[in-house]
C-alpha cells in the first residue's frame, strides 16, 4: 500500500511567456521547497519537467526524511505523484525517469518499492550512484511525464524479453523518443555482456540502434546523451566507440563519473531522440558571438521543433572557484540560448553536475544571479565531469 503524504501541499500554477512570441510554460509550485532557487516543476510544450525530488515529508528543506530506502522511495513517489496531479498529469503518464542513490548496495531494495507505483508499462529509467545534496537523503528521483491523454507508446523490439527491472527500454511520445540508461546485457536472456569499456560501449550502442529502428527513429534523431562512468581512465577508449555511431554532427551530451547499479557495468548511456524537424547541430560559440571549433565528440547545442538541448556545459575558468565556474558556464549557455532565438525564460529543466556537492550553496548564489524567479525544474548531485571543471550545467529550453 502506497505511503501517504503527512501534509497538504497547496495547488498552485503561474503562467510565465517565454520569450517574444513563445508559448506560455507554467510553473508548478505545489511541494515547493522554500528557498531553493528551482521549481517542483514545469509544464512547457509536450512534457512536464519534475526536479529531482526526495522523500521529504514535509514542505521545507529542514523537513524529515521518510525512514530507510523504501520509506524515502515511497515518498519522494508520492511527492512526485502530487506535483504532477497540479500539473495535470501522473505517474502512470511518466515517460522518463533518472533515479540516483547514495548507495548501490541499496539498489534492490529502491526497486522492489519502485515497482509498486507501475504495476505495468513503466517509464523508461536510468539509476545512477552519487552523493546527494542532502546529506541523510539515501534516492533522489527525476522525471519527465506527459499529460493525461497524450500518446505514451512502449517500445520492445521483436526478440527482446522484458527488462529484468521496473523499467521500460523505451517510450515514444509524438516526435520524441525516450531510451532507458542501457547497460551492456544480452536483451535476449537478460544475461551480463561482460567485456571491457570497447565491448560494453558496442553492445550498448548496437541495442540503442535496434530500439530507435524499432521506433521508426534513427542515430541522426539523437539530440541528447548522457553517459555515465565509474572509470574516468575508460573515457579515452568509450568515445572510440561512440564517435564511431555518432558521427559529425553528433548530439548534445554530457559524460561524468558516477557509479552504476552493479560493478560488472563500465558504462550507461541514456538517449532522447526527435523525429523529423530541422535539426541545428551547433558548437560552443566564441564571447563575441562567432562559432568555436566544432567538437567531433558532441554538438554544443542541438535545437529541433520547440526546444533546444545543450550539452553538458562545464566553466571555463582555473577549478576551486564554483562561483566563478557557474557564471562562465551560464555565459557559455546564455550565448547557446542566443544563437537559437531564446533567453532564460525558455529553459525549463537543468541538471547541475558538481564535482564536490558540498559546493551546492556556492552553486546556487551564483545560480540565482542568472535565475532569479519562476526558476526551471533542476537536479543537482555530485557527478564530475571528465575534465578538471567544478561543475557541468545541462539545460532543456523550450519556444
Amino acid at each position: 500500500m502506497r505511503a501517504t503524504l503527512p501534509v497538504i501541499l497547496t495547488v498552485a500554477l503561474s503562467a510565465v511567456s517565454a520569450g517574444a512570441g513563445a508559448q506560455t510554460k507554467q510553473i508548478i509550485h505545489t511541494g515547493a521547497v522554500a528557498g531553493l532557487p528551482f521549481s517542483p516543476a514545469v509544464k512547457a510544450g509536450q512534457f512536464i519537467y519534475v526536479s529531482g525530488t526526495i522523500g521529504l515529508k514535509g514542505s521545507g528543506s529542514n523537513a524529515p526524511l521518510a525512514p530507510g530506502i523504501d520509506g524515502q522511495t515511497r515518498q519522494a513517489l508520492e511527492n512526485i505523484s502530487t506535483v504532477l496531479k497540479a500539473a495535470g498529469s501522473s505517474l502512470a503518464d511518466a515517460v522518463s525517469v533518472t533515479v540516483y542513490l547514495k548507495h548501490q548496495a541499496d539498489f534492490q531494495a529502491m526497486n522492489a518499492a519502485y515497482a509498486t507505483f507501475w504495476p505495468q508499462d513503466p517509464p523508461t529509467r536510468t539509476t545512477v550512484v552519487t552523493e546527494l545534496a542532502r546529506p541523510d537523503a539515501l534516492v533522489e528521483i527525476s522525471m519527465i511525464a506527459v499529460p493525461h491523454g497524450a500518446q505514451r507508446r512502449i517500445i520492445r523490439p521483436d526478440g527482446w524479453r522484458e527488462s529484468p527491472f521496473p523499467y521500460s527500454y523505451a517510450i515514444k511520445s509524438g516526435d520524441t523518443l525516450f531510451l532507458s540508461g542501457l547497460v551492456s546485457r544480452d536483451v535476449k536472456t537478460n544475461t551480463p555482456v561482460s567485456g571491457d569499456i570497447s565491448v560494453q560501449a558496442r553492445t550498448i550502442l548496437e541495442h540503442a540502434g535496434e530500439l530507435l529502428d524499432a521506433a521508426g527513429f534513427t542515430y541522426r534523431d539523437v539530440v541528447q546523451s548522457r553517459v555515465f562512468l565509474p572509470d574516468k581512465a575508460n573515457f579515452r577508449a568509450f568515445n572510440a566507440v561512440y564517435t564511431s555511431v555518432f558521427t559529425p554532427p553528433p548530439p548534445a551530451r554530457a559524460a561524468v563519473q558516477a557509479a552504476l547499479s552493479s560493478p560488472d557495468h563500465l558504462v550507461e548511456i541514456t538517449l532522447v531522440a526527435v523525429q523529423g524537424g530541422d535539426k541545428k547541430f551547433r558548437a560552443q560559440l566564441n564571447p563575441d558571438g562567432t562559432p568555436g571549433r566544432p567538437n567531433p565528440i558532441l554538438s554544443a547545442s542541438v535545437q529541433v521543433a520547440d526546444r533546444l538541448y545543450t550539452s553538458g556545459t562545464p566553466g571555463g575558468v582555473p577549478p576551486g572557484d564554483v562561483t566563478a565556474s557557474t557564471r562562465d558556464a551560464l555565459a557559455r549557455l546564455g550565448r547557446s540560448l542566443k544563437a537559437a532565438g531564446l533567453d532564460w525564460a525558455n529553459v525549463v529543466d537543468a541538471i547541475v553536475y558538481l564535482k564536490d556537492i558540498k559546493q551546492f550553496a556556492a552553486l546556487n548564489a551564483a545560480y540565482r544571479e542568472v535565475f532569479k524567479k519562476d526558476f526551471p525544474a533542476r537536479t543537482t548531485v555530485q557527478a564530475p565531469g571528465m575534465g578538471p571543471s567544478d561543475l557541468e550545467i545541462m539545460l532543456t529550453a523550450v519556444r
